[in-house]
């Protein structure tokens, strides 16, 4: 008797010698399963006893019904369907499938604090138990009590002072602070409905925030008091500037002492308005915004200093040119100055000047950084706890991103870490200031000289005397990390190929685990899952060594050829293979692979992680290597017997966007579907800071704005690309896919078009299953 499974089918043929094929499906196998186990039949031996051949049979039948009883939990989870709704953020069930966590957990001074049900916990790492700190009931207690309705649930805490042992959070509009230790609402703020960008004093409890274009204070009293008075609409203070480039996150920085404040100052007045256009009213209004453009008259910023004391503002003597960016504000300890690193419009030169906050005058040029390509600085000066005369300082001048320590006169004083891997994240010192800790991808062992494993992230402290290193992780795989107060421990968040993500407390003095908060389940336990593989391949140019990552079919028959997809950005600032979670594996990638195509994306050269040389390899020739490298990955491709080489597609958002568009133009006939998601398609079209960058001045590189574009190359296009786009995009604005589109028009060929009103850059919320929907469709039916 011969049993086969069809996957296709979701059924099971049964053949006796001679006989017909019966099939029964999955569900009719469950209901005999389920009757099998209410049902008895009595009388069977006898039966089988007085009737030899019939008794034989009957066995054979029991025998097949119980194969079939112990398949059914293997073949029910081949059968376990994973649907968009499923594996996208913002589908209805994937907070179900995406990877476990400790709730709102961080440190609250040196204790850890979490929500579990209707209860606040907390503990030192020393701590056999966790205590309740409060609950629902006690907090809305003390809500009713200060004239507040009831919460209906716990609300989203965070800690406005690791020092300190208060918690805050928003409710009913207003911003309250909580004791832990005394119980009891310690602070109320009445917030601006209409206001944004709350920067909260620790010294003096003030609230800075922005409404419209001003600045505004809250006090402790709760009194208003006006910043900035600006009438034109075309300038705005206290909000990011330079197009949140340069690491620039923020507006408004408080003094040390919380005596001052000090804030951008941005007039957009000469810069263009570019229209958009709400189609969601009655009558479709118009929304426009500021959106300088590469090669054209950007904004000027200036930095001012407010004196709460005096009520006015010195504005910093930052001089010409005045369309230089003003980037990584940073206090000294003491408040009497501030550190801004100065970089020209051409990008190439950086420069660390300190300013006298009193009075706004230029004191000192500390250092100058030049590069012939572009230098991008994205972390300000971080002063030493204990010792306002140094600061360390961060740069790729020697091609990686490592830390030095300088003093205050401009004097470098060492270098703290160096070799061929780079640093992450600072995550601040020791009480002492006699460490800093941060992460990054140098080899766990620190007497290797290798290069280190991009696809890994761990934390490190440095002993700033000597420049010695210790590890600080146990695990391998993908580290992020946060100190308590004091800094003798560290919650440790890993996640490996194989591991979702682990939660530990880590002792800093003898790097020893002491509480394990999280093991996380595998989400995907039950379900059959693509294959996921990392392996290198070599660049276009012969030598550098990609990661890639490679999806393939859940039970995939080595006899067959599948459709392959490659995923890409291939731009600067992203990643997307990594050494965590499923290898930086998506959800439409499982969900495609699942469905029988294979799913490819390598890291060309462009992106990050790997160093400055790299990355900068673009520069004034966006797309040329990048695409080179793509390349490189669909020969390796093409070389692996489960491939259909006949059926390539390729898809990408933004940078992704461009790359799709351009491959599809630059090699026709090799791709035979496409999705380009928000794409750039002319780069003088988009904004300054990131395009002259990367591509200098379009009069300075003609030659490569030409070579870079797409809009002439429309007439290349073969096969089927389909272009999404969101009609209020202010990053990629909408103009570059129209364009595209008007090319095509002029040149006779034929893309698809689809268009997201009311959405951004990027199609979030709700609508992403949506997005992935539409584009999974155009796979199926041209790929």
């Amino acid at each position: 008797m011969n049993t086969q499974y069809n996957p296709c089918k979701g059924s099971i043929a049964v053949q006796r010698p001679s006989s017909p094929v019966v099939a029964f499906s999955l569900p009719v196998i469950a209901s005999v399963a389920k009757q099998s186990r209410h049902r008895r039949r009595p009388g069977l031996l006898r039966y089988a006893r007085n009737d030899g051949r019939a008794g034989l049979g009957i066995i054979k039948y029991y025998l097949l019904t119980l194969v079939l009883l112990l398949s059914i939990p293997a073949l029910m989870a081949q059968e376990r369907d994973l649907t968009l709704h499923d594996l996208v953020p913002g589908g209805r069930n994937s907070d179900r499938f995406a990877p476990q966590s400790v709730k709102q957990l961080q440190w609250c001074g040196d204790e850890y604090v979490y929500v579990r049900g209707d209860s606040l916990l907390a503990a030192l790492p020393t701590d056999r138990e966790e205590r309740v700190a409060f609950t629902k009931e006690r907090l809305n207690g003390a809500l009713v009590q200060a004239g507040f309705p009831p919460a209906g649930s716990m609300p989203s805490f965070f800690v406005p002072d690791k020092k300190k042992a208060v918690i805050a959070f928003t409710y009913k509009d207003n911003r309250i602070h909580y004791n832990l230790k005394t119980d009891r609402i310690v602070a109320d703020y009445a917030l601006d409905r209409d206001g944004s960008r709350w920067e909260y004093d620790a010294a003096n409890g003030n609230i800075a925030f922005t409404r419209e274009n001003n600045i505004y204070i809250i006090t402790p009293g709760g009194e208003t008091e006006t910043v900035t008075d600006e009438t034109d609409e075309g300038i705005v203070c206290g909000t990011p500037v330079h197009q949140n480039e340069f690491g620039i996150r923020k507006g408004l920085f408080w003094s040390p002492r919380g005596d001052a404040l000090a804030f951008y100052r941005m007039d957009e007045s000469m810069v263009t308005d570019y229209p958009v256009v709400n189609v969601s009213e009655r009558v479709a209004a118009a929304e426009p915004f500021k959106y300088p453009m590469a090669g054209m008259k950007s904004h000027e910023v200036t930095v001012g200093v407010y004196r709460l004391s005096a009520k006015q503002t010195v504005w910093l003597k930052t001089g010409l040119p005045k369309d230089k960016y003003l980037t990584n504000i940073t206090w000294s300890p003491d408040g009497e100055s501030l550190y801004i690193a100065e970089l020209n419009r051409g990008q190439d030169t950086c420069r660390l000047v300190r300013y006298n906050a009193e009075t706004g005058a230029r004191e000192a040029e500390l250092f100058v950084e030049t590069n012939a390509r572009y230098v991008e600085p994205q972390q300000p000066a971080l002063f030493l706890p204990g010792n306002p005369g140094q600061f360390v300082w961060q740069s790729r001048r020697d091609g990686y991103n490592h830390l030095y320590l300088y003093d205050t006169d401009g004097k470098l004083l060492r270098q703290l870490t160096s070799g061929k891997w780079l640093v992450k994240e600072v995550s601040g010192f020791d009480e002492k200031g006699k460490h800093l800790f941060f992460t990054a991808t140098a080899p766990r062992d620190v007497r290797s000289a290798g290069e280190g494993s991009p696809l890994e992230t761990y934390a490190w402290q440095v002993e700033l005397k000597t420049g010695r290193r210790k590890l600080l992780n146990i695990k391998p795989g993908v580290h992020s990390v946060s100190f308590n107060a004091s800094a003798t421990h560290m919650l440790d968040y890993t996640s490996s190929p194989a591991a979702p993500r682990d939660v530990d407390i880590i002792r800093v003095r003898d790097v020893r685990e002491v509480k394990s908060l999280l093991s996380a389940k595998n989400p995907f336990d039950g379900y059959d899952m693509p294959g996921i593989k990392v392996g290198s391949l070599t660049a276009a140019d012969g030598r550098t060594e990609l990661y890639y990552r490679l999806l393939t079919p859940p039970g995939m028959d080595t006899a067959k050829k599948y459709p392959v997809i490659i995923y890409v950005y291939g731009g600067p600032h992203a990643q997307l293979v990594t050494g965590g979670w499923m290898n930086g594996a998506g959800g439409w990638d499982l969900y495609m692979a699942r469905k029988g195509y294979v799913m490819f994306t390598v890291d060309s050269r462009g992106s990050a992680n790997r160093g400055f040389e790299f990355e900068s390899v673009i520069h004034r020739r966006l797309g040329e290597v990048e695409m080179a490298d793509q390349m490189a990955g669909v020969e390796f491709l093409k070389s692996l017997p489960c491939v259909d080489s006949t059926r390539i597609g390729v898809h990408g958002w933004s940078y992704g966007g461009f790359m799709t568009t351009g491959l599809m133009l630059a090699h026709p006939g090799v791709f035979r579907a496409g999705v380009a998601g928000g794409p750039v398609t002319d780069w003088r079209r988009y904004e300054i800071m990131y395009g002259e960058r990367y591509m200098d001045h379009p009069e300075e590189n003609p030659e490569g704005y030409k070579n870079s574009g797409l809009l002439n190359k429309a007439g290349n296009l073969k096969g089927r690309l389909l272009l999404i786009h969101g009609d209020m995009d202010p990053v990629v604005v909408w103009q570059h896919s129209l364009l595209f589109i008007k090319a095509c028009v002029n040149a006779g060929t034929f893309p698809d078009y689809f268009v997201y009103p009311g959405h951004p850059h990027n199609v979030t919320g709700k609508d992403r299953p949506h997005l992935y929907e539409k584009i999974t469709r155009y796979f199926d039916d041209f790929l």
